[in-house]
């Protein structure tokens, strides 16, 4: 026998509780798994989308406007957060379903 023999009985659990979780469409909801934090994300892509493009036309009232669809990203996620759509949210309660 070597030194590189392994046991096929030991048990292999998992360290932390979050290793527990084998797939991504889990019912945990953690770091950016809401509806708060998606939307905000998809705001702000559309409006780097927006600066970027203006940026290779050299327009700077694009730029600006893109620049705004990106503030207001960040300001409808912090609202639907207050609202109770972010992490640990009343509106995203198990309810049963």
């Amino acid at each position: 026998m070597g030194s590189n023999a392994t046991d096929t009985n030991v048990d292999h659990k998992p360290e932390n509780a979050a290793e527990s979780h084998a797939s991504i469409h889990d019912e945990t909801i953690g770091h950016g798994n809401t509806p708060a934090a998606w939307t905000c994300v998809l705001i702000m892509i559309v409006g780097a989308g927006i600066s970027s493009f203006a940026y290779i036309i050299a327009s700077v009232l694009w730029f600006c406007v893109g620049l705004g669809v990106i503030a207001a990203g960040l300001l409808v996620g912090f609202i639907m957060r207050r609202a109770g759509y972010g992490v640990g949210g009343s509106k995203l309660s198990n309810n049963g379903h």
